[in-house]
């Protein structure tokens, strides 16, 4: 889970790819980059923090151009305390060619002994974005003769990255002097949306990023999402051609995109967050209608702020009042994302306050978007009971994630998971909750896709069948044995 944004304007782009970066702010806030195409010249600048704190006047300045990309990062892999894996990753042939990438490949063991083997290519840190660079270039090598470049031979090198990664890559590039390339996994795992603007005389603007709210804020009309397997290329005069270029593309979205990462306010694979969170909250209420004791409880509680479609819908559906006892401080990142358990730990505390007026004396049911390590959860029950609480149902909108997630999302280790190995009633005490009620897998599945005409979802975390048919036990147990590479 990154945020990553691409733009091919009439005017100055710096500030616009800033702008849409602080949209995205909440895929990623490890570390930051910004690039700019100035002709056939790159710049670039990346830093460590959010966006709002990471660039300076003089950084703007110097990103100059009507073509740009940026990328929030989130670490999945590699270290989020060094700056050197920030993205955007830049090569200097062909072209040169700066990338930003929302995913995480699968096969990077594989890539990285092809890169240098064969390609001969030198890689300087543990980044898979820096192996995906290095492999567009290479096929990209492979098919230019000259200074000309033509989307067919673009289109050709994309093609043949489908054939070598595996793994989820939502990707967008800057090849110098040429144009803006954006591709999505045959899978579709990661999200990537196309919109376009008018600019009277001077034709088209375009826009990628991982989100439509960019799109909207930003004036764009959103056109559509990349389909899987398909790369777009963008020509410096706003000409844009588009190619499926997987053999057999198959669009299956991360489901925790709806459930926690993605703003309600998006639009994804033409799926609202907003309304899908509603029917999560729909399907849950079923639940826990089947399996708690809901006569004596008196409010229903969100755990800002990704819970609160789910959450009032809980309410509506059991007749029981909608409350916010918890206050959350808008100056704390979101825990989930932060690199590292004890700075999660510390972090709750300081993100949510309980109100005690809303807590004395009564019994309350919260609805958490998901529970992953519990961290989170157990310091919440634990604020409740010292609020006043009489007796805390804990409910999720997601199934029990059981087991790790490798396309994107930080949790590849199953030990961290709260709820693996253990079952229901175990996890409830772990968590110090009176009862526990999860999403069943199928009703979150029915409520994400219900409308859309989309078969599938990437489950991955809540089923432990990997959509991309690569993922093995020795892999699960590598990723979990160099967890910290």
């Amino acid at each position: 889970m990154c945020g990553i944004v691409g733009i091919v304007s009439s005017s100055p782009v710096n500030q616009q790819v800033y702008d849409a970066l602080a949209l995205l702010q909440h895929r990623g806030q490890d570390s930051t980059g910004i690039a700019t195409a100035e002709g056939r010249v790159l710049h670039f600048v990346k830093a460590k923090g959010q966006v709002r704190e990471a660039y300076r006047t003089r950084d703007m300045r110097s990103l100059l151009g009507t073509m740009g990309l940026g990328h929030v990062r989130y670490a999945t892999r590699g270290s989020a305390s060094k700056e050197e894996e920030a993205q955007p990753f830049y090569v200097n042939a062909p072209y040169g060619i700066i990338l930003v990438h929302n995913g995480n490949l699968t096969n990077t063991r594989e890539l990285t002994r092809e890169l240098f083997e064969v390609d001969r290519r030198h890689l300087n840190t543990n980044s898979d974005t820096e192996l995906l660079v290095n492999v567009l270039a290479h096929e990209l090598q492979q098919q230019v003769s000259g200074e000309d470049l033509d989307p067919d031979q673009v289109f050709a090198a994309i093609s043949r990255l489908h054939e070598r990664v595996e793994g989820s890559y939502a990707s967008i590039a800057l090849i110098a002097g040429h144009g803006l390339l954006a591709f999505r996994d045959p899978f579709g795992i990661r999200p990537l949306v196309l919109g376009r603007r008018t600019t009277g005389l001077t034709g088209d603007e375009w826009i990628v990023a991982s989100e439509s709210l960019v799109l909207e804020a930003g004036d764009y009309e959103i056109v559509r999402d990349l389909a899987p397997g398909e790369a777009v290329f963008i020509a410096s005069n706003g000409e844009m051609v588009s190619r499926q270029c997987a053999a057999n593309p198959r669009l299956a979205p991360c489901s925790f995109e709806y459930v926690y990462l993605a703003r309600p306010d998006s639009v994804m694979n033409g799926i609202s967050v907003y309304e899908a969170r509603l029917r999560l909250g729909n399907r849950l209420a079923t639940s826990i209608e089947r399996y708690a004791p809901t006569g004596n409880i008196d409010v229903v509680m969100p755990i800002p702020d990704s819970s609160r479609p789910a959450a009032m819908q809980v309410a509506q559906k059991l007749g029981i009042e909608y409350r916010e006892g918890f206050y959350k401080n808008r100056y704390v990142g979101r825990t989930f994302i932060m690199p590292g358990q004890s700075e999660r730990k510390k972090s709750v505390k300081q993100k949510l306050n309980a109100m005690s007026s809303e807590f004395a004396g009564k019994n309350i049911l919260i609805v958490d978007d998901s529970i992953v390590r519990g961290t989170t959860s157990r310091e919440i029950v634990e604020m409740a009971r010292a609020a006043g609480a009489n007796e805390v149902t804990f409910t999720s909108a997601a199934p029990p994630v059981r087991f790790p997630h490798v396309y994107g999302i930080n949790m590849p280790t199953s030990h961290e998971l709260v709820a693996h190995g253990r079952k229901i009633p175990e996890i409830a005490h772990e968590m110090g909750a009176d009862h526990l009620i999860y999403q069943e897998v199928e009703d979150m599945q029915a409520a994400i896709l219900e409308g859309s005409g989309i078969t599938e979802l990437e489950m991955s975390c809540f089923t432990g069948e990997y959509i991309t048919g690569t993922v093995s036990p020795e892999y699960l147990a590598w990723v979990e044995a160099n967890q910290n590479s």
